[in-house]
């Protein structure tokens, strides 16, 4: 007889060095080590990848957007096909945004209320509404194990007027999102912090988001343009306002320092774009920094991009040839170098998990900071 009740998803915290933490996240699909990076799904594809591919570069977990999935194929037609698991192919966990950021950037004339948002497809034009009750509606018709509450993200800068109106506004959304969410063992909601870069927003919003009650905690409203520096402002508090026992995800970020600053202040999870899209771009990541493939020097060099990567681009293929394809728009070279790109994000989490697993992570992140300081090696 089938289990009635999948096991609930459950957070366990390993070990602690400074504010960086190493842990697990426990779910009916597979566990996801912490920190994670996740790859971003937006249309139930990691664009140029294969999602046997992407299991191959460390990931334990992707990124699905409703607001995308919504629109086109629909979450109606992805549950009558399975959900999105098996519409993709993709049997580890899945977490959905909750299509907020999405409405808030890309519809077309959107129009806020308190009940939700009404905006214009990016498509067709077609007419939607979004509230918390409906992106509930659509994550569970996706299947989705981690559901993201349904909030509004102000870009930034903007007056503290503006900022505490967006977050109250957000964190009742996130008590009808805890509502409609209901009880489902086997999937879990994360709340989401909100409150600009403002230190009293920033804890209020955590404790309306702890009363309430969710199985793991999300920064929102970073990375929106307010500059690094600003970001780790931010984060060297915001974190610390949130539950020590439940996972904190850190939204839309970001590049390889992004990252391990972020995990430097207490963060477990990140999803970004960049190392599949800039992948398709010609602009690949590394041990010793960026280095852009179309740039002639890499013509006539028959290295690979970084001796130490153990990625199909950098065992079989030259710069030579990954600037041919480039060059020649070739679909190989966006596959080659998305590959590239998140098998090294991988690699920066797997380090930064041992490095805190032995109390070393000051050292990693030294070394870290070291190598990419040399940046690339010498044209030939």
């Amino acid at each position: 007889m089938q289990d009635q009740n999948p096991p609930r998803i459950t957070f366990s915290l390993k070990t602690t060095d400074g504010k960086a933490r190493t842990g697990v996240i426990d779910t009916p699909r597979g566990q996801i080590r912490t920190p994670a990076f996740m790859p971003v799904g937006t249309a139930a594809t990691v664009k140029a990848m294969m999602p046997e591919s992407v299991a191959a570069t460390g990931a334990d977990i992707l990124l699905g957007n409703t607001y995308h999935l919504m629109l086109r194929p629909t979450a109606e037609r992805i549950d009558r096909l399975g959900g999105l698991h098996k519409f993709m192919n993709w049997d580890k966990p899945i977490l959905t945004d909750s299509g907020g950021f999405q409405v808030m950037s890309l519809a077309g004339l959107r129009k806020l209320t308190e009940a939700g948002v009404t905006f214009k497809s990016h498509i067709d034009g077609s007419k939607h509404e979004l509230t918390p009750e409906r992106s509930m509606e659509i994550q569970k018709l996706l299947g989705s194990d981690i559901v993201m509450c349904f909030d509004e993200c102000p870009a930034l800068p903007a007056d503290r007027d503006r900022i505490a109106e967006s977050m109250r506004l957000s964190m009742r959304w996130a008590a009808r999102s805890r509502d409609a969410f209901g009880d489902r063992p086997g999937h879990a909601l994360f709340g989401i912090m909100q409150g600009g870069l403002e230190r009293d927003f920033r804890e209020e919003s955590a404790e309306a988001l702890k009363k309430i009650g969710f199985d793991g905690y999300a920064v929102g409203g970073l990375a929106v343009g307010e500059g690094q520096a600003a970001m780790f402002d931010c984060l060297d508090f915001a974190p610390d306002f949130l539950p020590d026992d439940k996972p904190r995800y850190l939204m839309g970020v970001g590049k390889p320092d992004d990252i391990v600053g972020a995990v430097k202040r207490g963060i477990d999870m990140m999803d970004c774009v960049l190392p599949s899209r800039s992948g398709r771009t010609g602009q690949v990541f590394t041990r010793h920094g960026v280095l852009n493939i179309k740039n002639a020097r890499h013509q006539d060099d028959p290295r690979p991009l970084d001796e130490n990567c153990g990625c199909p681009a950098c065992r079989n293929y030259s710069r030579a040839y990954l600037h041919h394809v480039f060059r020649a728009q070739e679909m190989i070279s966006g596959m080659l170098l998305t590959w590239h790109n998140l098998h090294y994000f991988q690699d920066i989490m797997q380090g930064m998990r041992d490095a805190i697993s032995t109390h070393s992570f000051v050292d990693w992140e030294a070394d870290f900071h070291a190598n990419r300081a040399q940046g690339d090696i010498e044209p030939l």
